[in-house]
């Protein structure tokens, strides 16, 4: 098994510029990069990689062997020794289609062999909870998948992926990884701190949520964010909701906040709410968050038979790089000493996180998470 990575910043990038990669005849290619870097090297990824399988998206910035990036496009090569890709994709209509779209780009794979999927969607217009559990209905919960919703820089306006056909604002796509050698091992993490009383989901549709204790929940949550409540959507990334149960008990999921809508007094978060359950607000430290991303590399670490050299496939919510700042590279650094200096790091700052929850395989759809993905295979 092989990974080689090219990182191209601030120019149109050439069929040249991936010539190294292109030189280990990969099964597949992973670029990352902001919209408009990815704009400019579709194009070129296409007659670059002929032959392999493509996947992608824009993000709210590129996370790469050297660090965190903004505006630049991260290219990732991965050449197995005996394992195989195979990728699908599928059109997604609006939010209301995810579920049938996530049966549809699931039922298009092989299932024959398939241990692991990595999927990456838009992520706007999308109930990402939904996608999984129409893929779940198909492949099982066996089957864990992992990846992300891609972002635009924080605009939540129009987001990009990357398959074989190119650039697509309204597609998801996936890579089914088959092969008895494979090793696929994955954690997830945020370190955020609840804080405020738990509030009762009173009315609610899917993802959208219309009250809270009987209020209109957007009048409840400005009414916690004073200030900030002028930047949202966008500052909502700040102030995330941890998602309990009927019981009050921690369920291990947080929900942030996609948009909002003043007529209706609703808010629309990136994953399904618990029609019966509770939501409390959240916020978090540079530290804790970088604490967090250490507890996600060590959960995928300690999935491996033994260490070895990888693709450690990094996707970081953006309310996460919100929160940190200029020590954003923090949480990349850590996870690098994890996994040692094997490990090629590619990834991106997301609009939701892909992961199942600990060691259980049933993928869940994570908000102000780090999750961690490492592929390798058995000697």
């Amino acid at each position: 098994m092989k990974t080689a990575q090219t990182i191209v910043r601030n120019q149109q990038p050439t069929v040249a510029d991936f010539s190294d990669l292109a030189s280990l005849n990969p099964n597949f290619v992973l670029a990352f990069g902001s919209v408009e870097a990815l704009q400019r090297g579709a194009n070129a990824i296409a007659q670059a990689f002929p032959n392999a399988c493509r996947a992608g998206c824009s993000t709210a910035g590129e996370i790469s062997q050297s660090g965190v990036e903004d505006g630049a496009l991260i290219v990732t090569a991965m050449k197995f020794d005996s394992c195989r890709v195979e990728q699908v994709s599928a059109t997604l209509a609006n939010m209301e289609d995810s579920q049938a779209a996530g049966r549809r780009l699931a039922a298009a794979l092989p299932i024959a062999g398939l241990r692991a999927i990595l999927i990456f969607g838009q992520g706007v217009q999308i109930n990402g909870s939904a996608v999984l559990a129409g893929m779940a209905e198909v492949v099982g919960p066996q089957i864990p998948i992992t990846g992300g919703l891609a972002g635009d820089g924080g605009a939540f306006a129009q987001t990009w992926v990357l398959d074989a056909g190119g650039l697509s604002s309204n597609r998801l796509t996936c890579l089914g990884l088959y092969g008895a050698a494979l090793e696929f091992s994955h954690g997830s993490f945020g370190g955020w701190s609840p804080f405020g009383p738990a509030r009762k989901v009173t009315r609610s549709e899917n993802n959208v949520l219309y009250e809270l204790d009987g209020e209109p929940a957007l009048q409840v949550y400005k009414r916690y964010l004073g200030e900030h409540a002028k930047g949202l959507p966008a500052s909502g990334l700040l102030f995330p909701f941890a998602m309990l149960g009927s019981d009050h008990t921690e369920v291990g999921l947080i929900r942030t906040i996609l948009g909002v809508d003043e007529v209706s007094g609703s808010l629309t978060l990136a994953g399904d709410i618990d029609p019966n359950g509770y939501l409390k607000l959240m916020h978090a430290s540079t530290d804790a968050l970088v604490g967090g991303a250490e507890v996600a590399a060590q959960a995928a670490k300690d999935m491996q038979s033994e260490a070895k050299p990888g693709l450690a496939v990094l996707v970081s919510c953006v309310g996460r790089k919100l929160v940190m700042g200029g020590r954003v590279e923090e949480e990349v650094e850590v996870v690098a000493d994890v996994f040692g200096k094997g490990a090629t790091i590619t990834g991106f700052y997301s609009y939701g996180e892909i992961s199942p929850v600990a060691s259980a395989k049933e993928c869940k759809l994570h908000n102000q998470t780090m999750t961690v993905t490492y592929i390798s295979e058995a000697c």
